[in-house]
């Protein structure tokens, strides 16, 4: 099976954004969110950054630096993620190319899908997991953060939760396939799980931004 050798996260944007809307079955929608999730996180770190060294929110230094860590660490892995995507996906592409004219084939063709459809869901559920974690980072930001960039923090949690509902597709599409349903459904409450949870919490956070934000009303 074809190995992705292709290093996406040192893509120039352009050009990623150009193989992204190519016929070619990798970067496909697993990168793409890893990439806007990796996206909203340094949007995090670009409010703390705006908030370390400020006297105004010098009480506040010591969780920022703190909070400015963890999201270094979200954001490195997720641009790992763009290639780790690749990676899994590109094989499991040929299998969906495999002849099936016989009942011979079509079992061949089976179980090689059935051999890469896990690897292909738990790299997009890892995505997942660290973009539930961003968008808790969000929220962090948000409350202690520079109120100059609190719009920052508004649109990383908002990314974050595009990249969140993007990822959780890639989860489906795989287990749907699956013929291990016990283990298809395990897949999907997991993803749900995070969707309810933290697709909620990101929406809270954007919502009590942006009603801060609006204008005041006249009396």
């Amino acid at each position: 099976m074809t190995k992705c050798e292709q290093t996406y996260d040192r893509m120039p944007c352009a050009e990623f954004v150009s193989a992204l809307a190519s016929s070619a079955p990798t970067p496909g929608g697993g990168g793409a969110s890893a990439l806007a999730g990796a996206v909203g996180v340094a949007l995090g770190q670009m409010v703390a950054a705006l908030t370390i060294g400020k006297e105004k929110y010098a009480d506040a230094e010591d969780v920022m630096i703190a909070l400015n860590h963890k999201a270094q660490t979200l954001r490195e892995e997720l641009c790992a993620l763009i290639d780790r995507d690749a990676e899994v996906f590109a094989p499991l592409s040929d299998c969906y190319r495999m002849p099936a004219a016989t009942a011979i084939e079509r079992q061949a063709k089976d179980e090689a899908i059935q051999a890469y459809l896990d690897a292909c869901c738990e790299v997009p559920l890892r995505i997942m997991t660290l973009c539930c974690e961003g968008i808790a980072l969000a929220k962090e930001f948000a409350e202690d953060g520079s109120r100059l960039a609190v719009s920052d923090a508004g649109c990383s949690a908002a990314i974050l939760n595009g990249a969140l509902h993007a990822a959780a597709l890639n989860v489906l599409i795989n287990t749907k396939s699956m013929a291990d349903t016990r283990r298809a459904a395990a897949y999907n409450e997991e993803a749900n799980r995070m969707l309810a949870g933290y697709g909620a919490l990101a929406d809270r956070i954007y919502k009590d931004i942006s009603k801060d934000l609006q204008p005041a009303e006249e009396v």
